[in-house]
């Protein structure tokens, strides 16, 4: 086959510019990347285009690399370090052919290579770099998740291993190489795939691998039962908790490199009635810098968030159940106020984000560093801002109350439905109406919805009930969207989540009406006559413009409902 180079291709495609073209060239000169991801990362192009224009012009099929399930014998013809270095992994094999999914068709000495390493006959497919990234993760991770689940029971002999063997004979063998290599596997594979959580979850006869991605769990893979101790004990190593203790719950913290990422990974394990569960919180600590444009603040949202920091005093509290997001934009905030004239320390459980020129401080309720402990502490610290990782008893609310009303602005998370009803929540547990009136500045209250997915968003008619359910005209003529399903979103029409405000800023009147002991419907009747925009607005406003779609804007509004 004659090279054909990428850019030239797609230009006599239409598909780019030649303007397009030379700034692509130029950027490729300095960063050192392939042209094809440097057009996709510039939006010159999108992914759908380059493949369409590859299919063309090549006559190399498509293969959606999510719908096939490839042999891990496979990777004995295309070794990882091949695979990583060109972005291929081999697919199937057909006599004496060799079919490989790439990313870049027209590497043709990748094409040389496998066909001199293989003695095959090298058959190239096309598929998206995200997608062939996620299959050399599985297929491979640190030499193949399939593969060292073989090698463990090779190495253990597991096929002999009897069920109530398990603990006696698993902990001499946590430390031997394919157990490593399995669990890297397993970290590298949630790291490719943006998962938050992953859950080891024993079953009667197997261990459930699931990982949380977008904010649903998902399926990956079953570990059979025999290696299930082994795993859980090299867990329990990485987090530094004790591997002979299985009947009581355990916490632990560990540190790895992923791809010259550094992640941090929060560990939990919990005995059920098959053995123990772990739960791994992953967090990208490489990842870019938060800040209010990051976590999705546009518009009148980011003046009233602005409006909010501006204070020099107060409170201003973060709502929001588990997992909305509030421990985010904390970060974002702690960082715009930091600096070189004032003190911020935080009290933290745990601190899940190192925050450049804030004192941050871990609780430890074994030692009685609780957050009503801790907070007393940091006042005699000569502290301007404060940041309580979430009020959770009278002591501790009062404390933030009496610092805030002394000079301290104060932010702190609290469990509510939304942002009016903080107010009450925080009357529920002991704080007196005068000084929540003197000391609360105002409440965010957020919600985490699925962003549809850019490369298969698509137009529809909305149906009568859903311009119902915002409010709309039935006879307006309005489109919404929403994502059809591709390789690049495993079909699920979503990639990524965008954070959905709802920001209260408390009145002068307000302030009165509070002190005056004003229910929850009266402050949401004066809220609502103000600037209030409420999370119902907020989230048809996501919908209108394609952002997201009806159903994931549904869950987040009926949230907020008790």
């Amino acid at each position: 086959m004659a090279h054909i180079r990428l850019g030239e291709l797609l230009k006599s495609s239409g598909i780019i510019s030649d303007e397009q073209l030379e700034v692509a060239l130029e950027l490729q000169k300095q960063t050192k990347q392939r042209l094809g991801d440097i057009l996709i990362e510039y939006n010159f192009i999108t992914n759908s285009e380059l493949i369409e224009a590859l299919q063309m012009q090549l006559g190399i099929d498509f293969i959606d690399l999510t719908a096939v399930s490839i042999p891990v014998e496979l990777t004995k013809f295309v070794p990882r370090n091949i695979a990583k270095e060109h972005c291929i992994v081999p697919v199937k094999l057909a006599s004496d052919n060799l079919y490989i999914a790439m990313s870049d068709p027209l590497d043709f000495i990748a094409q040389e290579v496998v066909k001199k390493i293989s003695n095959k006959n090298v058959i190239p497919m096309i598929a998206t770099k995200k997608a062939v990234e996620q299959v050399i993760a599985t297929l491979y991770g640190s030499e193949g998740t399939a593969r060292a689940i073989e090698d463990m029971k090779r190495e253990m002999g597991a096929g002999d291993i009897l069920p109530g063997q398990r603990e006696e004979t698993a902990d001499e063998d946590i430390n031997k190489a394919p157990t490593i290599r399995f669990v890297n596997s397993i970290i590298e594979r949630a790291f490719l795939e943006r998962a938050s959580d992953i859950h080891i979850e024993p079953q009667k006869e197997e261990v459930l691998v699931r990982m949380r991605i977008d904010g649903l769990l998902h399926k990956i893979l079953t570990v059979p039962s025999d290696l299930q101790s082994t795993v859980i004990s090299r867990l329990k190593i990485m987090g530094g908790m004790n591997i002979s203790e299985r009947k009581i719950p355990q916490d632990g913290h560990a540190m790895i490199t992923v791809r010259d990422h550094s992640i941090d990974i929060r560990m939990s394990v919990m005995p059920t009635v098959y053995g123990e569960k772990v739960v791994l919180r992953l967090l990208d600590k490489s990842s870019h810098e938060i800040s209010k444009h990051t976590i999705g603040l546009t518009g009148e949202d980011e003046a009233k968030y602005d409006a909010l920091l501006s204070n020099s005093n107060g409170i201003i509290l973060l709502v929001g159940p588990t997992g909305s997001g509030k421990s985010t934009t904390m970060c974002a905030m702690l960082s715009e106020l930091a600096g070189e004239e004032v003190n911020v320390v935080t009290l933290e459980d745990p601190v899940e984000y190192d925050i450049a020129g804030v004192n941050q401080c871990q609780i430890n309720e074994k030692t009685g560093m609780t957050f009503a402990s801790g907070l007393m502490a940091i006042l005699r610290q000569d502290p301007d801002i404060i940041g309580v990782g979430e009020i959770r008893d009278s002591e501790t609310a009062a404390i933030a109350a009496r610092a805030a009303i002394t000079g301290h602005l104060v932010l702190s998370t609290l469990h509510t439905n939304d942002s009016i009803s903080a107010v009450h929540r925080l009357m529920d547990i002991g704080v007196e109406p005068y000084m929540i009136s003197s000391a609360l500045k105002g409440v965010i209250s957020q919600r985490l919805v699925r962003k549809i997915c850019p490369h298969c968003k698509a137009s529809y008619k909305p149906s009568d009930e859903e311009k119902l359910l915002f409010g709309l005209s039935e006879t307006e003529d309005i489109q919404l969207y929403r994502g059809e399903g591709c390789p690049e979103c495993h079909h699920s029409g979503y990639s990524g989540r965008q954070a959905v405000f709802e920001i209260l800023t408390l009145t002068k009147k307000m302030r009165h009406m509070i002190s005056e002991g004003a229910s929850e419907e009266q402050l949401a009747k004066e809220a609502v006559a103000g600037d209030f925009t409420s999370m119902k607005n907020a989230c048809k406003k996501l919908v209108l413009e394609g952002v997201t779609t009806v159903e994931e804007a549904l869950k987040a509004i009926n949230s907020t409902a008790e």
